[in-house]
């Protein structure tokens, strides 16, 4: 099955490079394949043995392409993808603000001809995954195209699937989900754990996972990538919007998320003279614990909110998120007492394809209101120290994450034991600390002693970018309250 997929990944990304010389970036590609498999794989299921009505009207299916050559081929594709980005459900989501990207006919008729040689519905659904995973994976390792913000390690997904151990009929949100790669793990630790019935597949395919990504292509590429997978069908799992303007219409049962990179969230606007300004963006909503232009500070308090009572969620959040003052002292404050926040997990560098980027994964669950805090014991697991990782040289496995996996003891995580690298705090002593500091370390950084034993420059370089961002950042929010007061 590997080799298979691995082939037709290297058939399809072999064209890819001949495309490029005309200034089609593996993003664009990528794109450009999602549309065509769309179309074609809605082809296949209106004929036998399947016999499905298409969405697709007539004249903008698969085979009316497929029958047009030279400039009649590229005007009809691009009047396909004006059209069928005016639809709603699934259709609107896949085609939104579709743009053709091949300007030359020849070259758009050869991958139609490379999409069209292959029957995708006969391929199976895993193979079919593998195959569109495999593409985004290229995409996200082209530093150029910026791709790799949306694509989070897929050892440290699935690690934080096992430990949250999805459950059968449960429902399961990402409102940052980039590519689908949260909802792909999960569905395959469903399939492969629990022996589903007819009515929990059924619920598997139409109503766990809902999905929220405020860029279109991402959002795209997370629904075809869920649908080559059997999750959606008419109707979208995946909504374009901007997760944080307004308090969620529903409750999950489980959130796992790494919001995007990057501490503000700003938006664009035109002053009167025409001139194009960007303002920073706070959001002021009811169910907000603080007003905050930190945008993980922001994904953090609408993750809780996401939460029915007792739900589960597991949060990438970098490090400033543990020690920021003002509204992250508020909300730390909020989030220890009114949820339980029992495990953190500590990230090392050079896992990300943002360099230098430092991490963290929260882990926390919803719970009643009541006058006693909810959190007694955050457990916190440090994988930084003395810890290296590239993501070419030496990437992330889930064989760095086992000794996490152990320690977490998800059959039973109140049976935990203490170790070198897990380590137990009690919330008394958490409420003390300056600013209500999460950021704690023990282990004795070698690097600091052994300077034969140095990170490589460009990782060293990388977390000397984001301190000074991050002082920068600091010290404009500073001048901010000061020319306000």
């Amino acid at each position: 099955m590997a080799s298979e997929s691995a082939a037709l990944v290297q058939k399809l990304w072999n064209y890819c490079n001949v495309l490029r010389d005309d200034g089609v970036s593996y993003g664009d590609y990528v794109e450009q394949l999602t549309y065509l498999l769309f179309l074609k794989m809605a082809d296949e299921h209106r004929k036998p043995p399947f016999n499905k009505p298409s969405t697709i009207p007539d004249e903008y299916s698969w085979e009316a392409l497929a029958s047009k050559e030279g400039d009649a081929l590229e005007i009809h594709y691009r009047h396909t993808l004006e059209t069928l980005g005016k639809a709603s459900g699934l259709l609107g989501v896949i085609f939104r603000k579709s743009q053709n990207k091949i300007q030359d006919p020849a070259k758009l008729r050869r991958l139609v001809e490379l999409i069209g040689k292959e029957t995708w519905v006969g391929l199976d659904m895993d193979v079919k995954g593998e195959i569109y995973e495999g593409l985004l994976q290229k995409n996200a390792e082209d530093t150029k195209s910026g791709a790799g913000q949306y694509f989070t390690p897929r050892a440290l997904i699935q690690a934080m699937v096992e430990v949250t151990v999805p459950q059968p009929c449960q429902t399961i949100a990402d409102p940052a989900c980039g590519t689908g790669g949260f909802f792909l793990a999960e569905r395959d630790y469903l399939v492969k754990t629990y022996q589903l019935d007819r009515e929990q597949s059924v619920f598997l395919k139409e109503e766990t996972f809902h999905g929220t990504e405020i860029v279109d292509s991402a959002a795209r590429l997370c629904a075809m990538n869920l649908y080559l997978h059997g999750i959606g069908s008419d109707k979208s799992p995946v909504d374009v919007a901007d997760s944080l303007l307004s308090e969620p219409k529903k409750h999950y049962d489980l959130v796992l998320t790494n919001p995007p990179f990057g501490k503000k969230s700003s938006y664009t606007v035109i002053n009167g003279d025409g001139k194009v300004e960007k303002d920073k963006q706070t959001y002021e909503r009811d169910d907000f614990w603080a007003t905050t232009s930190n945008k993980q500070l922001n994904f953090l308090q609408h993750v809780r909110s996401m939460l029915k009572i007792n739900g589960k969620a597991a949060v990438v959040v970098p490090d400033n998120v543990l020690f920021e003052g003002g509204a992250g002292e508020t909300i730390r404050r909020k989030l220890l007492s009114e949820c339980d926040v029992h495990t953190l997990l500590r990230l090392p560098t050079g896992i990300f394809y943002a360099q230098g980027v430092k991490a963290n994964v929260i882990f926390f669950e919803r719970k009643p209101g009541r006058e006693e805090p909810w959190t007694d014991t955050l457990w916190i697991y440090d994988l930084r120290t003395n810890k290296h990782f590239t993501l070419k040289e030496s990437p992330l496995s889930l064989d760095d994450l086992k000794d996490f996996i152990e320690c977490y003891n998800p059959k039973n995580r109140y049976e935990r034991k203490e170790k070198e690298r897990f380590k137990p705090y009690k919330y008394e002593d958490l409420i003390k600390r300056d600013k209500v500091s999460l950021d704690i370390f023990w282990i004795k950084d070698e690097s600091l002693e052994d300077t034969e034993n140095l990170p490589e420059p460009d990782i060293i370089a990388g977390e000397i970018a984001e301190n000074l961002q991050t002082a920068i950042e600091q010290f404009a929010e500073i001048y901010e309250s000061l020319s306000k007061g």
